[in-house]
């Protein structure tokens, strides 16, 4: 997850290599992208428990 986050977001944000630093355009840009990142992750994490309770639900539904 780390890797796909630094991937996309420099890929993104990063378009300037004159200096060792970000500028400050840069800087917010990864910094809202690794934000927005964070929560897509977060989200299709708590989809996906969501899912898999109601398979489970389902399962047991169908076993009695």
């Amino acid at each position: 997850m780390y890797n796909t986050l630094v991937e996309r977001c420099f890929g993104t944000c990063v378009s300037s290599f004159r200096s060792k630093s970000l500028d400050k355009y840069e800087t917010t840009c990864v910094e809202n992208c690794a934000e927005r990142y964070i929560k897509m992750t977060q989200r299709v994490g708590l989809r996906f428990a969501e899912h898999q309770a109601m398979q489970q639900k389902r399962a047991a539904d169908a076993a009695k």
